[in-house]
């Protein structure tokens, strides 16, 4: 390539042969001719350099974009390193096609049959749910994503966008993802992430997610179903079944249920907790599922696994708190400035997560771990410290160092969880300063200097 001395196998960003054994550079180049960028730019930021940078910054999240460029090269004597407006500029000129399709065509379910905790009665277990991130405060930002309200305080402090993302649970790979404005439903995604829900799963939704037409279309994808209800949802028994489980219908409207007309038959779990010190004490807590086999399907069983939807919350945990969490230098979740950007950020983000999570999968079937027991943690700075010392000179030095590096991830263990609850509050809620308004951002250029404002009294 033209500007840049490569490696034996033509690679400029030579130090992320590693990522190699889950993105091939096949897959990349292919992804640009589908997205229209195949021609490459006669300039050393081509469109498939770029492309490998705004991968690189899904895993180097704690540095600007042009130290994320040094970390993935390797120094040459005096070769001058791209300035940041070049490398935003390349970034602009990519833009997402690639980034998307590079998506589509690596992330996907990571479990196997022999893969610990990733299914139930042969039942793939995926979950949907969605996270809001914060976005630089920019005019474009607002303008395309949103700001959230504060009620009678005003308008949020930030931007904000909206991920849905289609979950497997026991491996924790983010399968699918579609990102919204702050102020659309989670919803509206379903029917996308439909498009990229395996066969032969259960799915498990939250209570927000619920509505007749979705839970056909689910049905309609071969997948079933296990889900919160609200309490005050009309069920009416028409068989009851030891375990106290029920056979219910449900119906697209009040009108269709008076008449029994296009009902159909779910079975119904309600329980409720004794124990004083867990959240949801003394509550009714309402399952659905498409399960209707009480014998094969106990409602004891299914009450517990309903509990695995929270390893959905847990990848939201990986992705903003530990690999890209907020700092001092990064006041909101994502760096970019632009629509664009954000879009290109989420998705670099979601294929870092699944490099790391591609890896622990790997590592956790060659020692039959369940994943749960790596340390999502200690895996993604293993792989970030690792990186560098990959030789890929060779096919053999090539394997040796992805032996060495599955080893190594296997040993990141973490102790098993212990039984502990987590009450949904928050230590720090409100603030003495007034709130930022519409009229404290972006205000008019000063006319005088701070010498010029100085009146002396005397």
């Amino acid at each position: 390539m033209d500007g840049w001395e490569t490696d034996s196998a033509g690679r400029v960003l030579d130090r992320l042969a590693g990522l190699e054994q889950v993105i091939a550079p096949e897959i990349i180049r292919q992804c640009l001719d589908e997205s229209g960028r195949g021609i490459q730019r006669r300039c050393p930021l081509n469109h498939e350099v770029m492309l490998w940078v705004v991968l690189a910054m899904g895993l180097f999240t704690d540095v600007p974009i042009r130290q994320v460029f040094k970390r993935a090269r390797y120094a040459r004597f005096q070769e001058p390193t791209p300035s940041r407006s070049a490398l935003c500029q390349g970034r602009q000129r990519l833009g997402i096609g690639p980034v998307r399709r590079v998506f589509e065509h690596v992330v996907g379910p990571l479990g196997g049959d022999s893969t610990r905790g990733v299914f139930y009665h042969g039942l793939r277990l995926m979950a949907m749910d969605s996270t809001v991130y914060d976005l630089p405060d920019t005019d474009a930002n607002e303008a395309a994503f949103g700001r959230p309200s504060g009620g009678d305080r005003g308008p949020g402090a930030f931007p904000q966008v909206r991920k849905i993302s289609l979950v497997e649970l026991g491996t924790h790979a983010e399968i699918a993802l579609v990102i919204k404005p702050c102020h659309r439903s989670e919803t509206v995604a379903v029917p996308a992430l439909h498009k990229r829900l395996p066969a032969h799963s259960l799915l498990l939704w939250d209570r927000g997610f619920y509505s007749y037409s979705l839970w056909k279309q689910t049905l309609a994808r071969g997948a079933h179903l296990l889900v919160r209800m609200k309490s005050n949802v009309v069920l009416q028994p028409i068989r009851t079944f030891a375990d106290g489980s029920f056979l219910a219908k449900v119906y697209p409207s009040p009108k269709a249920r008076r008449h029994d007309q296009d009902g159909l038959v779910v079975r119904v779990i309600r329980y409720t907790l004794d124990d004083p010190q867990r959240t949801g004490h003394g509550e009714l807590h309402v399952l659905m599922t498409t399960l209707l086999d009480p014998e094969r399907y106990p409602a004891t069983e299914l009450i517990a696994l309903y509990h695995e939807r929270w390893e959905h919350e847990l990848v939201y945990d990986e992705q903003k708190t530990h690999q890209d969490p907020k700092r001092p230098t990064k006041s909101a979740h994502l760096r970019s400035e632009t629509p664009q950007g954000v879009v290109q950020e989420l998705l670099a983000l979601s294929l870092g997560h699944f490099v790391v999570r591609a890896l622990m999968t790997r590592a956790a079937e060659r020692v039959d771990l369940d994943p749960d027991r790596l340390s999502f943690t200690g895996c993604f700075q293993t792989l970030i410290c690792r990186l560098p010392e990959c030789d890929a000179s060779t096919p053999q030095s090539f394997a040796a160092w992805c032996e060495t590096l599955l080893w190594e991830l296997s040993q990141e263990r973490t102790e098993p969880r212990r039984n502990r609850i987590n009450p949904r509050v928050i230590k720090q809620k409100m603030s003495k300063w007034k709130k930022k308004r519409p009229k404290h951002r972006r205000p008019p250029p000063l006319t005088k200097t701070f010498a010029e404002a100085v009146v002396t009294l005397s």
